[in-house]
């Protein structure tokens, strides 16, 4: 097979409590990267963009600085000096954008992770899904400067995902209670990750670590219990929703919208600016998105908001046809 497509979905980064080490991916909506193998060399890198779809012409198309072609480059890297896998050949890349750029939904890393599964399958699978994560967290550097974990490994992998350690990397799957639902609402505006992150506070008080753990803790607990209640209950973010909300238009009113709809919880997905919340079943999360969506509206300056209702995405990234 010389073309190959691989999809990944959005990925939701920190959960609330678990600030970079802690995120998950849900069904829809994801990034597609279709990868096709020639057998001639071309130009002077083995991977060139043919094509970018949905992106607005925003993202560049050199090789080196786009993070799907970038993890693909590093990835061949890997296999020859690793795996003894010599390539001579050309690869063409073709990129459809169905994340919003900016918005929290992990739009990177499902470029990344869609690329990094596309390239494995042309190669016969050399790579487990674990050692493909190395790959697509280098492609967050490309992205936004800090190869964080949160949004990448869960595009690969799926599921729920805890980042232990990052020196060495230590991950561990979480795989999500079968009812829980997530509803994820993105505003029609952008929040670029680097300034959300400017906003952070660089140290925090004892009794403010304390809590977090505390909650990190639990929700981890609720997660592989199937307690909804102590999953609700432990979506609380002490360190980086007090200083990022204020970035959000409204985010206050749809918190407690969602809240009031009947969610377990609700925080910023990522760096914001869209806003994810838990539910117990398909029909809360459904009424739980109306309701989000009726609070952007309602506010003197209606923003207008994209709605997904998604169980957790069990596959990660994968290949389609």
């Amino acid at each position: 097979m010389n073309t190959v497509t691989g999809f990944a979905s959005a990925t939701i980064g920190n959960v609330a409590c678990g600030f970079d080490i802690l995120g998950f991916a849900i069904r829809e909506p994801g990034d597609e990267v279709t990868l096709t193998l020639l057998d001639d060399p071309r130009g002077e890198l083995p991977v060139s963009i043919t094509s970018i779809e949905g992106d607005g012409g925003a993202l560049p198309r050199d090789a080196r600085k786009n993070t799907s072609s970038f993890v693909v480059l590093k990835f061949l890297e890997y296999l020859r000096s690793t795996k003894g896998i010599e390539f001579n050949g050309h690869i063409e890349l073709e990129l459809k954008k169905n994340l919003p750029l900016s918005s929290g939904m992990g739009s990177s890393a499902a470029s990344a992770a869609a690329a990094l599964v596309a390239a494995n399958r042309l190669f016969g699978d050399p790579c487990t899904k674990m050692e493909l994560v190395h790959f697509a967290i280098e492609g967050e550097r490309v992205a936004c400067g800090s190869a964080h974990a949160d949004n990448a490994a869960p595009a690969v992998l799926g599921n729920f995902v805890l980042i232990r350690s990052y020196n060495p990397l230590d991950i561990i799957t979480i795989p999500p209670p079968a009812d829980l639902y997530c509803t994820l609402a993105h505003p029609h505006i952008e929040l670029r990750t680097a300034y959300a992150r400017s906003v952070l506070p660089r140290t925090i008080s004892l009794k403010m670590a304390t809590e977090q753990w505390g909650n990190v803790g639990a929700l981890i607990t609720g997660l592989l219990t199937s307690d909804y209640g102590l999953i609700g209950r432990s979506l609380v973010d002490v360190v980086a929703e007090p200083k990022r909300a204020p970035l959000i238009p409204g985010f206050f009113e749809v918190k407690e919208a969602a809240l009031s709809a009947g969610a377990l919880g609700c925080s910023i997905a990522g760096s914001g600016p869209s806003i994810f919340a838990f539910s117990s079943s398909r029909e809360i999360a459904t009424k739980v998105g109306n309701a989000m969506e009726q609070a952007f509206s309602s506010m003197p300056d209606a923003l207008e908001a994209d709605i997904w209702i998604s169980p957790i995405c069990r596959d990660g990234a994968r290949i389609i046809d």
